[in-house]
């Protein structure tokens, strides 16, 4: 009877190794889920602090190449304006050759009210105008600066303080740009570059990410100069900045 008394306990404390060992084993598995879990859950927030620091540099990139495709659109349209104004020079010399070559006739009494016609851009300007055209705004600047010092009466004063404001704008100096341009506003409101200036203040304040000021400027534009081809460009911009973003 002590022999089958000693074996039942023999085999309860095995029964109580056993469970015990099963248990740690247990305890041991669910630990290390525990801890692959957690290990998964680093790996997901550093994903995902990845996935959020690629989304913002592409929303960067994006806005970059947006301001750089409205810059390259204003700089094309300041081109297109210049070689237009190269032309306008161009055929005012010819014409102004053409009747040099027709011998003049002198009157014995003539008008002393009557003025001498304007041949063209003087020679300071074309010059300072071709600094322009080759991309030395620096230069151009000077040139245009030293014209207007030295022929403050000239008619093409209004048309070298534009271009001194396209020469900042072109150099992305975008304060001194709009302090050009306002110049031209201010001083020559009835010029023909009045217009253009008007539309490069909008341009220029665009460009430094003042939205409402550009569309002040844009909307003075039609007000003041509807009929002219800057008005057109000026409604453009309007549109495109109130169309719903996709």
């Amino acid at each position: 009877m002590r022999s089958l008394g000693l074996l039942g306990i023999l085999l309860v404390s095995m029964q109580l190794l056993v469970g015990c060992a099963a248990n740690d084993l247990l305890v041991k598995r669910q630990t290390e889920t525990e801890a692959r879990v957690e290990h998964v859950f680093q790996i997901m927030g550093g994903l995902e602090a990845r996935l959020n620091e690629l989304t913002d540099r592409i929303a960067k990139a994006e806005e970059k190449s947006a301001a750089r495709g409205a810059e390259f659109q204003a700089l094309d349209e300041s081109v297109r304006s210049a070689l237009q104004e190269v032309n306008q020079a161009l055929q005012v010399k010819r014409q102004a050759d053409a009747s040099a070559a027709v011998p003049k006739v002198e009157l014995l009494n003539p008008d002393p009210s009557a003025k001498v016609r304007d041949n063209g851009p003087p020679p300071a300007y074309l010059k300072a105008f071709g600094l322009y055209s080759a991309n030395n705004f620096s230069g151009a600047i000077k040139a245009f600066e030293q014209f207007v010092l030295d022929s403050p009466s000239s008619d093409y004063v209004p048309n070298a303080r534009y271009w001194i404001g396209e020469c900042y704008y072109s150099s992305s100096d975008l304060p001194q740009a709009l302090t050009a341009f306002k110049g031209v506003l201010e001083g020559w409101p009835r010029h023909s570059k009045a217009a253009d200036a008007l539309l490069k203040i909008g341009y220029s304040y665009g460009a430094l990410k003042q939205p409402e000021n550009a569309r002040v400027a844009f909307e003075l534009l039609l007000k003041k100069y509807p009929g002219s081809s800057a008005a057109i460009k000026a409604r453009e911009r309007l549109m495109a900045a109130d169309s719903p973003v996709h």
